[in-house]
């Protein structure tokens, strides 16, 4: 079974095997952590989402992770805040991504709290689904052996303290 920990920091430069950008569906690297990601992982990271495309919301892809220290960024598309059916779809983008880490053969992942940034999700709520669905794929699968969440600010690190117990 995966351990589940939390740490407040910068996830392009942790030592991970794979992050977790939180993607638009158009695979566009825009700003907040896809910014830094672009920024510090380089133009290859983008050329290759460019090359897949699209994303449905609630589930993820793979690019290489450039200059990153890691090995692969997994690209999750996870609703808007105001989406009636957020809840479902940002359970399902986590478990996309925990999905294509176990494909990968990654034994570690770093996850932000998707769709929380631009989309607006309530932090309180996105972090009490992101742990219990990491909890539950963690129970159910031994790759990745580590996920973190990795947050920017109190009032995250608070939350996601709070859902984890």
């Amino acid at each position: 079974m995966g351990r589940i920990e939390i740490v407040e920091g910068d996830i392009t430069q942790l030592a991970v095997d794979a992050i977790v950008n939180p993607a638009n569906s158009a695979l566009q690297l825009g700003a907040g952590v896809a910014g830094a990601i672009r920024g510090k992982g380089g133009p290859s990271i983008q050329r290759e989402c460019d090359a897949i495309g699209f994303c449905a919301e609630g589930d993820a892809v793979v690019t290489g992770a450039g200059n990153l220290a890691a090995k692969w960024v997994i690209h999750a598309v996870g609703p808007l805040g105001s989406d009636p059916d957020r809840d479902r779809k940002l359970a399902s983008a986590c478990r996309a991504a925990l999905s294509r880490a176990r494909e990968i053969g990654a034994e570690s992942i770093a996850l932000p709290a998707i769709s929380t940034g631009v989309f607006g999700f309530p932090i309180e709520d996105a972090a009490k689904i992101l742990v219990e669905t990491a909890g539950v794929f963690a129970r159910g699968n031994e790759r990745p052996g580590r996920i973190v969440f990795c947050l920017r600010g109190p009032e995250a690190i608070s939350a996601f303290e709070k859902s984890l117990g």
